[in-house]
């Protein structure tokens, strides 16, 4: 393996169809008997971030001593909304053929970095296929760090650990579609290929200097010749 391939998982492989903000107001409202008067920014976020600014817009004493239960819900409440983000999800244009593609060219690590808590990730996944086409073990999710600038670091020596493979950190790209994953992507010192598939318009996503910047995946030629440089 010369390369490894980190994937951003929410507006960069797959929609959830609005189902993925749903699941946080039920957690909430689960765990601790009310529903956030708004939502917050979630693009790019990790779960306990998210929650952890849900827990403050709500005045919440101690959130620190809150936050695995509604963790805990969180991953149940997006169980029970599976059937939802089949029908309301999609896969985005072009990821089942870049994904194959990299795949055949046998050279090629793939995995996820992600915010989404682990169990929460491989479900999503589970829900489109793609599970079984990406290797999972070896990934980083918010469940690791609330803080997403850390989970490079932790794919890295998962990596290493189970695989026996040590990348040089310039053959490491993360594909994602927010500002966060460009940030990450910069504190870990690897590679960062944007897709304006989320929140972000390709110039908002230029702007940032991000190594490569596309509308999507749809040019599965153009996407491999990106990640293969």
């Amino acid at each position: 393996m010369d390369a490894l391939v980190l994937w951003d998982i929410d507006g960069t492989l797959v929609h959830a169809g609005g189902v993925g903000a749903e699941v946080f107001d039920r957690a909430l409202e689960e765990s601790l008997g009310t529903r956030p008067p708004e939502r917050v920014q979630m693009s790019g976020k990790t779960d306990p971030q998210i929650v952890g600014e849900y827990l403050a817009m709500l005045g919440i004493d101690d959130p620190g001593a809150h936050l695995p239960a509604v963790l805990a819900q969180l991953e149940r409440e997006l169980e029970a909304a599976e059937d939802d983000i089949r029908a309301a999800g999609r896969v985005l244009p072009g990821v089942l053929e870049v994904i194959t593609g990299l795949t055949d060219r046998g050279h090629v690590l793939q995995s996820v970095l992600t915010g989404n808590i682990a169990p929460n990730a491989l479900r999503k996944l589970a829900v489109f296929g793609l599970d079984s086409l990406l290797d999972l073990e070896v990934g980083a999710y918010g469940s690791d760090h609330a803080d997403r600038t850390e989970l490079v670091p932790i794919a890295l020596a998962r990596v290493l650990a189970n695989r026996g493979l040590a990348f040089d950190r310039s053959r490491v790209w993360i594909v994602g579609d927010s500002a966060n994953d460009l940030a990450c992507a910069r504190a870990g010192g690897v590679r960062c290929l944007l897709v304006a598939t989320g929140r972000s318009a390709r110039g908002e996503l230029a702007a940032l200097g991000p190594d490569a910047v596309l509308e999507d995946l749809s040019d599965t030629g153009e996407v491999l010749e990106i990640l293969a440089s």
